[in-house]
């Protein structure tokens, strides 16, 4: 849609050029064709380097846009952002999509639900009660248990296990605060991509993106009941224990482990080969390859097996 529709859905003013309208996306990641937005001259820099044909910012960031820019003056950002992220959500079934494709092999229970624009490679089973979105996509030699739930526009990969009850490509959990409480959605029009020899145990879920993609790489192993927020990539053969759950667009490098009930908070970076031992939490990032670290506050494991000797020793007292 043009700016100038998108300005008037919002009630505010536009200027510079009436740009054509495709999509949304952050200032980083954002192209042409793209709005993006900004709130905080924090975000200066990114502002001045982004790519995007237009902007939603407030009027005190006006001097750090790039030259020639066409941009939405708004009062507050992150309401306008959540009321604009609607205006491009994709309809929840594309009827008028193409009927799905299955490859040489491939099984699909009668009792599955397969919507138009789906397709399957080669000698996959989905078996009763699945339901694959619009436009999702599944590689060659994969299982799908039953009652699975893939949603709209979702890419899974060859080799892949997803056990039953899980759920892939809900909405993450993203509102925008009014100053009198009310809580607006930002609609999650980014997907999930599932690589290549993933399995995902009985009764998880994995949100889709904001915008972009919600990434499970290749190899990783996830037990029952994970939770892995919108926006998350968990890194190369990465192993999750039962009741885990990540933050919001946390990224984990290659190799984590990470043990029974732990819990990641938002926006992290967490190094390859990281171990975490069972309920640990992590509240920041780390930097360093191939630590073991436990407990809330969270410490490396050797300092906290000595904290936790030391507090049995006075107890004894």
């Amino acid at each position: 849609m043009l700016l100038s529709q998108i300005a008037d859905s919002l009630t505010c003013k536009h200027v510079g050029e009436d740009v054509k309208i495709i999509s949304m996306n952050n200032l980083s990641s954002a192209s042409v064709g793209q709005l993006s937005f900004a709130e905080h001259k924090k975000y200066a820099t990114d502002l001045q380097n982004s790519q995007a044909s237009a902007f939603l910012i407030p009027s005190s960031l006006i001097d750090f846009l790039p030259p020639q820019s066409s941009y939405i003056v708004c009062d507050n950002v992150s309401i306008a952002m959540a009321y604009a992220t609607k205006l491009f959500a994709p309809k929840k079934i594309d009827f008028n999509a193409p009927d799905p494709i299955l490859g040489d092999g491939t099984y699909v229970d009668e009792r599955a639900n397969i919507e138009n624009g789906v397709v399957i490679g080669k000698n996959s089973t989905i078996m009763a009660g699945v339901y694959l979105g619009s436009h999702v996509h599944v590689g060659d030699n994969t299982t799908i248990y039953p009652n699975a739930v893939i949603y709209r526009d979702c890419i899974i990969g060859s080799d892949c296990i997803i056990h039953a009850g899980t759920s892939i490509g809900a909405d993450g959990f993203g509102f925008s605060h009014t100053a009198t409480g009310e809580h607006i959605k930002i609609y999650q029009n980014g997907n999930v991509i599932i690589e290549d020899d993933v399995e995902i145990g009985a009764n998880c879920a994995i949100d889709r993106a904001v915008f972009g993609s919600t990434i499970i790489k290749k190899g990783v192993k996830l037990d029952n009941f994970i939770h892995v927020g919108h926006n998350c990539e968990i890194g190369e053969y990465s192993l999750f224990v039962a009741q885990s759950g990540v933050g919001g667009s946390t990224k984990l490098g290659r190799n984590c482990v990470v043990s029974g009930q732990s819990a990641f908070t938002d926006h992290l970076e967490i190094a390859p080969f990281s171990t975490f031992t069972a309920r640990s939490g992590i509240t920041k990032s780390i930097k360093e390859p191939r630590g073991v670290w436990s407990g809330y506050p969270l410490m490396p494991h050797k300092e906290w097996m000595r904290l936790q000797s030391k507090i049995a020793k006075l107890i004894k007292e």
